[in-house]
């Protein structure tokens, strides 16, 4: 997917920057025995349930669009796979975008209403991940502060929580006073937009407030944070199988902590699949409870691998199925909604 150079080359570099981080040191006679000698048979449940964990989410947002239509589970579960192909193998998540698109073209739901309720996904989403970090907070804290910047997590978990409950609390007085946030938001597009644009602008603030509806229950809020933190503990459930295969052994609430540090830093710009963002805090947090270096190097490039190979499969199997091409006009709409 084209985008800007410079954002590209951003990613790469940050990507090759973490990577060192992850690697150096490394003896790679020991992480090749690790990979080795590694029982791979315990990636078959961990895959497993993993994808329920996926079925999960696209029942959430199912659950999220349902005031704007009411859509299966079964036809959201193949668009939120090709929703994870495309974060998967382009830069700047822009599957998300991508599955945006699809459900438009597929059920007529508006871009910028999906792009309110995945935009909720993903605040819910930090939201679970600072909780696994502050579970373990005093666990964490125990931890030798030489482990670079696993040690100064805490830090970095207080302006996480900050921002993403903000963030939050931004969404749901929005949600529940819709009427104000929209002359709020009519009073800024008249006094700071040019007239080219106010009328655009209007019209997709307007599909973005719809798109937060299903926010003003507080059981619907409720329902949301309960199914993300099912979805997270699934993905941590394949965490503690993939660690099966290999020989060491840490608590499920260590694995948490690694699930919430990893998926935290894989915000950070990167080169696509998440490359390094996702491998250094991961080597880096078991190397802080005591794992080999070569064996969390190990394990965490065969998770890497895990995590990505089957849904980026499954998403394109999907993609092709649907009859949906990578074409110009699906480009130029997903690179439309990413900019």
């Amino acid at each position: 997917m084209p985008m800007k150079k410079w954002q590209f080359w951003l990613g790469v570099l940050i990507s090759i920057l973490f990577l060192w981080l992850a690697l150096r040191g490394l003896h790679l006679g020991d992480f090749w025995s690790a990979v080795t000698k590694a029982n791979y048979w315990w990636i078959l449940p961990g895959v497993a349930v993993y994808f329920v964990g996926v079925w999960a989410r696209a029942w959430r947002w199912h659950y999220l669009l349902g005031p704007i239509k009411k859509i299966p589970t079964a036809k959201m579960f193949p668009i939120t796979t090709i929703g994870y192909m495309g974060n998967n193998i382009y830069p700047a998540r822009a599957g998300e975008v991508l599955r945006a698109v699809i459900l438009k073209r597929k059920e007529g739901v508006p871009v910028s209403a999906s792009l309110a309720t995945i935009i909720v996904e993903r605040i819910f989403d930090g939201v679970v991940m600072l909780a696994f970090v502050f579970i373990n907070l005093p666990e964490l804290a125990n931890l030798t502060a030489s482990s670079g910047f696993v040690g100064n997590i805490q830090q970095v978990a207080l302006y996480g929580t900050a921002a993403f409950l903000s963030a939050l609390v931004v969404f749901l007085l929005a949600a529940m006073f819709p009427q104000v946030t929209s002359r709020a938001g009519e009073w800024f597009i008249l006094r700071f937009l040019p007239a080219r644009l106010r009328g655009k602008v209007s019209g997709i603030m307007h599909k973005f407030l719809h798109g937060l509806a299903s926010l003003r229950s507080p059981f619907n809020v409720l329902m949301v944070f309960l199914t993300s933190l099912v979805i997270w503990l699934f993905e941590t459930a394949k965490y503690w199988f993939v660690m099966h295969a290999f020989d060491f052994e840490v608590s499920f609430f260590a694995l948490m902590l690694m699930n919430g540090i990893v998926n935290l830093a894989t915000t950070i710009p990167s080169a696509p699949g998440y490359i390094g963002t996702f491998d250094a805090p991961g080597i880096a947090v078991l190397t802080a409870y005591g794992v080999e270096q070569a064996m969390a190097a190990g394990y965490t490039l065969v998770l890497h691998v895990a995590l990505w190979l089957p849904v980026t499969a499954l998403g394109a199997w999907f993609l092709a199925r649907e009859g949906i091409r990578w074409s110009d006009s699906l480009r130029a709409e997903t690179e439309e909604g990413n900019g």
